[in-house]
């Protein structure tokens, strides 16, 4: 029987909109559609457009071709639809395909909201009903999700947090769980890896089947929205890891979905991936386009999420990625520039931007290419924010060099600076850094036991303090041995041993003092919030600068970081600073709450009137051995410091504040 004419059409504008690359809302009218009353079932929808016949196969109609076939539109848009009586609230459905030449294909709802758990393939029938509570957090967000607030992320895959008995979280489970935590360690944000449906649980994600559905692994769209709901109630933000650079090519998949390269490019030499082997978006195909931009703002129009962080954009920017000479073509132009990837970016950053302003786009891209972060009427590529990858790499290899070592490596630790301000950048310590061989965090660091934990929070103390927001993945706030493994959950049982402890006790600090600084968080961006007072101390392996609020904030003073990185204090070292008085030790990664051995300087310091660095006040700290501290002025009474005759300007007089209740001696 020939399915009935849908009840909510894909409608004409639809259609042009689709055709145009245009459409932001395809979810509104492809995929499946439930009904009640009347003309109860569902209205179905999808784009085949080189196929010779489409129909619905499922639970209802005992997975018959030949039940509830759909009929092509009466245009040019390659859309089949149809309404289907039988269908109902959690049937499992595919699109059973004829192509052209005859054989057919049985796929996944490419717009389906909701999937079989795998290793089953089918979509599900279902709708997204559900009452949120998370209007406080949704009308003050974008002060919380703003360039000049305080972002420290914490990375979680969701399946191997934590688990009970073996067995995965669910959704819910989670939700309490990890808002509890998460809050408790005072990270702003949590970023999720690929919950997005994805047949293999060891691609952690990023290997997506389904770009409009959350993984039926830890429960339903409903259990999902509860986890989104229930961090936001508790203050928290939430991104999610979305990857529109590749798709794998099982069977029940995008690839080759009507028989032709509909969402890939059909030459193998654009199409196909060589490093993940799996088929790469044709973004010169202007439904594509539509087909991604709709799945972006769809997590943010119904799962109220924060924010994307956009996966691999820069296998996405060149053509000529993991490939040798001769496997790539050209642009038009003869470059390797993917002018078709470039124009579908900033088109998703418009529109996420346009929809969600107070949101957040983050592009994780490892390489120079230029204004990733910067608007599209400055020609950039419109993201919020960049992954500092080279950050991570320089720092992450200067702590490998044994101390002894580093005065001649101490480059890679003041290089940042010379780039600092190009983009908006994210600090990363991600899960990338913990995998394949690499090692955990505490195992990159070189010496015994006590060095490798004094230099994990001698490094973790400059992310915080060094420009730039933050992530840190799960398990490096506590210093997980062991690499961290997909099948299993983090080792929360090394917190009973006193120094992982003390690790778990920085983090919490760093994220306070980050939280309660401005100076630490303001003006992240530009060089204003910056100052070098000591880049260049290689034979101490010492290095010491100013963050700064923004100007004329009230109560709001600079921020003065300290890093030795060597095992050997530094008694009576002579620091310069802007301002006379009472320099208050407010983080001290040494304390012996941390796991320290409790060196410093009992709590601050009072200025002398001797210059040193540009300054005519300068304080004389111990610097504990692979050790970051951080003082602030206590402005009661103070006297500014009068800087040299090369330094025109100082920090201006503010007024007094009181010493916060954080202090670490």
């Amino acid at each position: 029987m020939q399915a009935s004419p849908p009840q909510n059409a894909f409608t004409a504008h639809d259609a042009y909109l689709f055709r145009e690359g245009t459409h932001a809302r395809l979810y509104q009218g492809l995929g499946c559609h439930l009904r009640r009353g009347d003309h109860a079932g569902a209205d179905v929808a999808v784009w085949a457009p080189n196929a010779a016949a489409v129909s619905v196969i499922g639970d209802w109609n005992g997975w018959n071709g030949d039940a509830d076939p759909l009929c092509p539109r009466p245009d040019d848009s390659g859309v089949w639809e149809g309404h289907v009586p039988g269908m109902a609230h959690g049937h499992a459905y595919k699109f059973r395909i004829i192509t052209k030449s005859g054989e057919w294909l049985d796929k996944a709802d490419p717009l389906a909201v909701y999937a079989e758990q795998p290793p089953a393939t089918a979509s599900r029938a279902w709708a997204l009903d559900y009452d949120w509570g998370d209007s406080l957090w949704m009308g003050s967000r974008g002060a919380r999700n703003a360039l000049d607030a305080p972002m420290s992320i914490y990375e979680v895959h969701a399946g191997s947090w934590r688990r009970h008995d073996g067995s995965f979280l669910g959704y819910r489970e989670l939700a309490h769980a990890l808002a509890d935590y998460v809050a408790e360690m005072g990270f702003t944000h949590v970023e999720l890896m690929p919950i997005t449906e994805h047949p293999f649980y060891g691609s952690w994600g990023y290997q997506t089947t389904g770009y409009f559905a959350p993984t039926a692994r830890y429960g339903t769209p409903q259990d999902f929205m509860y986890l989104v709901d229930h961090l936001h109630q508790r203050g928290i933000g939430v991104l999610l890891d979305w990857v529109p650079s590749h798709f794998p090519t099982d069977a029940h998949g995008l690839a080759s979905f009507d028989g032709t390269h509909l969402y890939e490019h059909a030459d193998p030499r654009q199409g196909y991936h060589p490093e993940w082997n799996s088929a790469i978006f044709n973004y010169g195909r202007h439904e594509v386009r539509s087909f991604l931009v709709s799945s972006g703002l769809f997590w943010l129009d119904k799962y109220h999420l924060d924010g994307l962080r956009v996966d691999a954009v820069a296998s996405m920017l060149y053509l000529d990625y993991a490939r040798q000479q001769g496997e790539w073509i050209p642009n038009r132009h003869g470059g390797r520039e993917n002018l078709e990837a470039i124009e579908f970016l900033r088109h998703l950053n418009r529109a996420l931007y346009r929809d969600h302003p107070d949101t957040v786009s983050i592009a994780e891209e490892s390489t120079a290419w230029p204004m990733v972060s910067r608007p599209l009427e400055m020609n950039g590529l419109g993201f919020g924010m960049k992954w500092n990858m080279g950050w991570m790499h320089d720092s992450l290899a200067y702590m490998k060099e044994d101390p002894v070592h580093r005065r001649y490596h101490h480059h890679k630790l003041t290089f940042s600076m010379v780039y600092a301000f190009n983009e908006n950048f994210v600090l990363p310590l991600s899960h990338d850094e913990v995998v394949y061989g690499k090692g955990s965090l505490i195992r990159k660091m070189p010496g015994d036991d006590w060095q490798q934990f004094a230099n994990l929070r001698a490094l973790l103390g400059l992310m915080w303090t060094h420009p730039g927001k933050k992530l840190l993945f799960m398990g490096g706030e506590f210093a997980q041995r062991s690499e961290w493994t997909h099948e299993g959950e983090l080792d929360w049982g090394s917190l009973h041993w006193g120094r992982h402890r003390g690790m778990q006790e920085l983090v919490k600090a760093l994220n306070r003092v980050y939280r309660d600084e401005p100076a630490l968080h303001q003006v992240d961006f530009a060089a204003e919030g910056f100052a070098w007072v000591e880049p260049d101390d290689t034979t101490h392996s010492v290095m010491a600068f100013l963050r700064k609020p923004r100007a004329n904030e009230n109560h709001a003073a600079p921020v003065l970081v300290v890093c030795n990185f060597t095992p050997v204090p530094r008694e009576n070292y002579l620091v310069g600073v802007p301002e006379a008085g009472w320099w208050q030790e407010i983080l001290n990664t040494d304390a012996t709450e941390f796991g320290g051995a409790g060196w410093g300087n009992l709590g601050g310091a009072h200025t002398s009137p001797v210059r040193s660095h540009h300054w005519t006040q300068s304080l004389c700290l111990t610097l504990p051995p692979l050790s970051t501290l951080v003082l602030k002025p206590q402005r009661q009474a103070v006297e500014s410091s009068v800087p040299a005759a090369d330094v025109p300007v100082a920090l201006p007089p503010q007024p007094p504040i009181s010493a916060p209740a954080h202090a670490v001696a």
